[in-house]
């Protein structure tokens, strides 16, 4: 870890010296393409509040939720590129959009010039504390004894709840039933009172129940277990191989200047190294994920064919 920060603050010297010629004019609009109370929501309004300080200019959320993140990511990329535009992007718009949607109507690497990677966020299998399985191996378990009779819930179609459920169902060699609702909040809420019997939510919009015993944790999809919850295995412990891992990051219109991107850039890996921002992301079962625009332009192109696998293997469509 110490080493990794050392490679990380001297990555930052070049930004740093670009970020210092450059300020912004007027108050700065990060657009979320999701409703407002979201994790999302939550993150995006973190980071604005922190980020206000060092930019010298007020970062407004604006919200502009609707097709699953399509609409705010069109604006986004549409938006005037002058450094007074950035977008809160997410694995599920930039990754599995592009395989879920025949037409989209920007083009995740194209129209967006990368600012930085926020955290990662495993998503959690939770179950009803009634049903009678303490673990992943009891979860198959039970499914493959109730073929089409167990259902999982999602946030709908195409959603990384809906991805990671499938693709779990589809791994294990289960006959699972998909109940999508309008969100993640009300999938919950039929989860706890025991009308459908799973959900794979994003952790920090379950953690809260979880912690109150209202769900019982099972397993996380990311490669590695959460700091948040260290004893509960990954699924990967089981069915190796398995990997879900969601992520947000910043985004700005392409085109944007490069001493703009630098200054953002240079803020927001301060914040997310260090401090209040990156505890509260810590407690909410993300892990902060600071890098370079030029390290986050890899990330996206290798993050694309790994989704079009996940959209392939689950079957899922939103046209």
């Amino acid at each position: 870890m110490q080493r990794r920060s050392l490679l990380g603050a001297l990555a930052a010297l070049p930004l740093a010296a670009q970020a210092q010629s450059w300020a912004p004019e007027r108050p700065i609009r990060l657009i979320v393409p999701f409703a407002a109370g979201g994790s999302t929501d939550v993150t995006a309004r973190l980071l604005a509040q922190a980020l206000s300080g060092p930019l010298g200019q007020p970062v407004v959320v604006e919200n502009r939720p609707g097709a699953g993140g399509n609409i705010g990511a069109e604006a986004a990329a549409r938006s005037a590129p002058d450094g007074h535009t950035l977008f809160m992007a997410t694995s599920g718009i930039i990754g599995a959009n592009n395989a879920l949607y025949r037409r989209l109507p920007f083009d995740p690497l194209r129209d967006f010039a990368p600012v930085s990677l926020v955290s990662f966020v495993p998503n959690l299998i939770v179950v009803n504390p009634e049903l009678p399985v303490q673990d992943l191996p009891g979860l198959i378990a039970y499914a493959k004894a109730r073929p089409g009779q167990v259902n999982y819930g999602s946030a709908g179609a195409g959603t990384s709840l809906h991805l990671a459920g499938a693709l779990f169902a589809a791994r294990a060699g289960l006959d699972m039933v998909h109940v999508p609702y309008r969100g993640g909040a009300p999938a919950a809420t039929d989860l706890i009172a025991g009308k459908i019997q799973m959900i794979a939510s994003p952790m920090s919009e379950v953690l809260a129940n979880v912690q109150a015993g209202k769900l019982r944790p099972i397993a996380v999809t990311t490669a590695r277990r959460s700091a948040a919850l260290p004893q509960v295995p990954t699924v990967g412990e089981v069915i190796p191989g398995f990997e879900i891992a969601l992520w947000n990051g910043i985004l700005a219109p392409a085109g944007t200047p490069a001493a703009a991107i630098a200054r953002f850039s240079t803020a927001l890996n301060a914040i997310l190294r260090e401090g209040p921002v990156r505890h509260t992301l810590l407690e909410q079962g993300s892990e902060p994920t600071p890098n370079t625009p030029e390290e986050f332009a890899t990330f996206m192109q290798a993050d694309l064919p790994r989704w079009a696998e996940v959209v392939k293997v689950s079957g899922a469509s939103a046209d």
